[in-house]
């Protein structure tokens, strides 16, 4: 049996031509902190972040198409993601209903899907 701890980071991948924009994007768009990697490591390019108490990493390869493969994060304020990623030129793409849980994911603009949620107690 396997006893998690905790998610230590999530990695999503961008075309190699995408990466800076995609710096940009996940710095400026979504707000996420910059942290250093160690480039030394990897024989590609990419960017880490601090994302709540988990890191988020940006790496690069191709882009395979469409797929419900997807990163769920938990949210304070559903509603204002909702209008910030809006004004920031990202389509939402609501989901069914989900009992204690408000939703909805989006595809940043390399095709990587990540889910919103926010909980709350059903009335």
């Amino acid at each position: 049996m396997i006893t998690f701890k905790r998610t230590d980071h999530v990695n999503v991948c961008v075309p190699i031509e995408k990466i800076e924009e995609a710096h940009t994007f996940y710095a400026d768009v979504l707000g996420l902190t910059p942290k250093p990697r160690p480039d030394h490591v990897f024989d590609t390019p990419g960017y880490w972040f601090a994302l709540a108490d988990i890191e988020f990493h940006v790496g690069v390869e191709p882009v395979s198409g469409n797929t419900f493969r997807h990163t769920a994060f938990e949210v304070t304020d559903l509603s204002a993601c909702r209008q910030h990623l809006i004004e920031n030129g990202i389509s939402i793409d609501e989901q069914p209903f989900i009992e204690g849980r408000d939703r909805f994911m989006f595809s940043d603009p390399f095709g990587n899907r990540m889910e919103l949620l926010e909980y709350f107690s059903p009335s």
